[in-house]
């Protein structure tokens, strides 16, 4: 149609752009999606790269974390919103209706400006076609607050109680069963701890320090502003901000390290070991403690817990070899440990630990830290729990038996191994672990939790009660599992 005489045409008005850190908190999703990105790994340097700062930073990481955690449950609501299956949603719009529910219903954005940015930004990813179905599903999950939409959108909990927290807490049906179990709990006749734990996996974690001995003590970490640990003698949390501002971690004398992360490798280190034939402990030595002892950290990259494992090393008159069978987590680990210790006090290699390069029995102390689901970790990396499948666990199964098998070879007789995963999940901890001892007569099991003393709440449920079980709902840490073990003399 042409416009009347005189009057220009009219110009079709480009569709706005979306804001940078909705659309980072986009790209986050759809790389976690296609290419099974970490989302904690890349925002932060998609962030840096794009120069998205300050308040649009902390939206950036909200809407991204916080999507995230809350897909299962967003999605129970998406399905009753849309007039077609989720599964016949395109991915791209998938994408921005999560990213828009989360903002209609946890966050304070006003349903206006969540649904107008949402539409602004399937716009510019998709196109306007989906625009008007995005602006009509948002709008209809704008009817709502989230404690409303769960009580429609969750089964009943009396005819289907895991159904019913897997929808609540946005946990995958499996994992809110084997939580439970790791609990002691039965979802159909108790709940409490489950729920609290469930509830505890979808809160952003505190970020916690790790001074190491020698070259930072905690003190200094509290003179920077942060606050003590509950637990660690080296640890401490960080109110806000960037831990690399921090001056011991900018120089290398601290770092990023989880609570339990560092008392998996106190408690390894207090564990008291006999001394072997012919053997004694060494004048300066404390109980349980010989000077000169080996220590072997089995897959150590890329070196949390090995840098405090060869700090600790070093104060002891101890040698730490640290290995990982990855040639590049091995240099992250080398880069690790350059500033905490010298060459003649730990060495790193690159080795596959279920075939050990060592002699079998070399070692006082080995600590086999193993490759697992992350499913302790799901505050952190929240994608975690709808990447992973039971078969993922089986396939992890299999390799941490091989690696403890291993550890407790390397290890001599009188000495220790500490088997640890981040992990609350049977069939990562406890399971491996009866596995393993089922076909050995030469390992007993230490009292995990007696090592921790100080801290309370870690033991498993009977029968298992000498493994130590870290929980975020009762510690504020990642879900981390210790069993120390010891070979007979």
């Amino acid at each position: 149609m042409t416009a009347p005489a005189g009057r220009p045409p009219a110009r079709r008005r480009p569709p706005a752009a979306a804001d940078p850190a909705r659309l980072a908190a986009f790209d986050v999703l759809r790389a976690v999606a296609d290419r099974d990105a970490y989302a904690n790994l890349l925002l932060p340097r998609m962030l840096a790269t794009r120069g998205v700062t300050g308040r649009d930073a902390a939206l950036a990481t909200e809407l991204a974390y916080g999507t995230l955690r809350g897909e299962g449950s967003y999605d129970a609501i998406l399905a009753l919103c849309s007039d077609r299956g989720l599964d016949r949603i395109d991915p791209v719009v998938r994408d921005v209706l999560r990213l828009g529910a989360h903002q209609l219903l946890a966050t304070r954005i006003g349903a206006h400006a969540a649904v107008a940015t949402s539409v602004d930004l399937v716009r510019q990813v998709a196109g306007g076609r989906p625009a008007g179905f995005v602006n009509a599903v948002l709008r209809r999950v704008a009817t709502h607050d989230m404690a409303a939409w769960l009580e429609i959108a969750a089964p009943e909990a009396a005819a289907d109680p895991v159904g019913h927290l897997a929808v609540r807490y946005s946990h995958p049906a499996w994992i809110v069963e084997a939580l439970a179990a790791a609990l002691g709990e039965n979802p159909a006749t108790r709940t409490e701890q489950t729920q609290a734990l469930l509830a505890a996996d979808n809160l952003p974690p505190r970020v916690a320090l790790c001074g190491l001995p020698g070259l930072a003590d905690r003190d200094e970490l509290l003179e920077a502003g942060l606050e003590p640990a509950r637990w660690s003698p080296f640890g401490a949390y960080l109110p806000h901000g960037d831990p690399g501002a921090v001056p011991a971690v900018a120089e290398h004398r601290a770092a990023v390290c989880d609570e339990a992360s560092q008392l998996a490798v106190v408690a390894l280190t207090r564990a008291p070991v006999t001394a072997p034939a012919g053997g004694g402990r060494l004048a300066g030595a404390g109980a349980g403690e010989r000077r000169g002892e080996r220590w072997l950290d089995l897959c150590a990259g890329p070196g949390g817990k090995a840098r405090l494992l060869a700090a600790l090393a070093a104060s002891r008159g101890a040698r730490l070899l640290a290995a990982d069978v990855r040639p590049h987590r091995a240099r992250l680990l080398a880069t690790a440990l350059r500033p905490v210790v010298g060459s003649a006090t730990a060495a790193v290699v690159v080795a596959d630990g279920t075939e050990p390069a060592w002699r079998p029995g070399g070692f006082d102390r080995v600590l086999a830290d193993v490759p697992c689901s992350g499913l302790g970790a799901l505050r952190r990396r929240p994608e975690a729990r709808w990447r992973r499948s039971p078969d993922d666990i089986a396939v992890m199964a299999r390799l941490q038996r091989a690696l403890l098998g291993a550890a407790l070879d390397s290890v001599r007789p009188g000495g220790v191994a500490g088997y640890v995963t981040c992990s609350p999940h049977p069939a990562e901890t406890r399971d491996v672990v009866a596995d393993v001892l089922a076909g050995r007569d030469d390992v007993s099991v230490l009292d995990a939790p007696a090592s921790l003393a100080e801290v309370t709440g870690l033991r498993c449920p009977p029968p298992h009660e000498s493994f130590a079980q870290f929980w975020p709902h009762r510690h504020g840490t990642d879900a981390l599992f210790i069993a120390l073990l010891r070979r007979a003399c």
